[in-house]
């Protein structure tokens, strides 16, 4: 039984090696798809910006919309957060670039992102009027105000949370949200509806398209190593 073992155990070893080197240079694969809307929606709400003179004055000229439901005229569906809704095992840093949330013509910019546990987030004020801006979480609250332009205020984003949603006490119009994850197998889907998740492990999942006003689609998916799975996601008439 002993020299049966020895001549085994060099085997052993070349397969244990093998499998590592094998893992090693693993890349996973790549989630891409569109998220499209069907039939005609309806009209996004004008903005009444007069409970604020210094937002009239910065708007002059303008007209804005709530952003809760952006549709090309191709029913293509921009500010859509796609992710992976199981919890993956993730060993790397959070990104050390802050996702950040500029307030600007008294709206914020981006409407919808996406961040890690771990990451910063970071709140600009570029407008000469006061901004309150609070977290409407228990996960991860704060509530800053900011009376002036250039200002800056940061945040570590303690805990995974789909949808963190910001909001102006000072300015109800103002509503943004972040998709927080404990991994980054998560993307928006840009103007053109389309979005891509690079690098996710190969595995069985379930892929959530997740937006404002037309609530969330899930999708069961299978990732292969080095290869693209396709998801497209129709969201029907609210």
């Amino acid at each position: 039984m002993p020299h049966r073992m020895k001549t085994r155990l060099p085997a052993l070893l070349s397969l244990l090696v093998f499998m590592l080197a094998v893992q090693a240079g693993a890349t996973g694969g790549t989630i891409e798809g569109k998220v499209t809307f069907t039939g005609k929606p309806r009209r996004s709400p004008l903005i009444q910006m007069g409970a604020d003179p210094n937002c009239l004055t910065i708007n002059a000229g303008r007209k804005t919309v709530q952003q809760d439901l952006v549709v090309s005229r191709d029913g293509s569906v921009a500010n859509v957060f796609l992710h992976i809704v199981d919890d993956i095992p993730y060993g790397g840093p959070p990104p050390a670039e802050p996702v950040t949330i500029e307030q600007e013509g008294c709206i914020y910019h981006p409407r919808v992102s996406g961040a890690m546990i771990g990451q910063y987030l970071n709140v600009r004020n570029n407008d000469n009027t006061l901004h309150n801006i609070r977290a409407q979480s228990e996960a991860n609250f704060f509530n800053v105000g900011q009376p002036f332009s250039g200002l800056e205020f940061d945040f570590r984003l303690e805990k995974a949370e789909v949808m963190l949603q910001l909001k102006c006490d000072v300015h109800d119009w103002m509503v943004g949200y972040i998709g927080v994850k404990s991994h980054p197998y998560f993307a928006v889907s840009g103007k053109d509806g389309t979005f891509r998740i690079e690098g996710v492990p190969v595995g069985r999942y379930t892929l959530q398209a997740w937006g404002e006003t037309l609530g969330a689609q899930d999708r069961e998916i299978e990732v292969k190593e080095g290869e693209t799975v396709t998801v497209d996601f129709v969201f029907p008439p609210e």
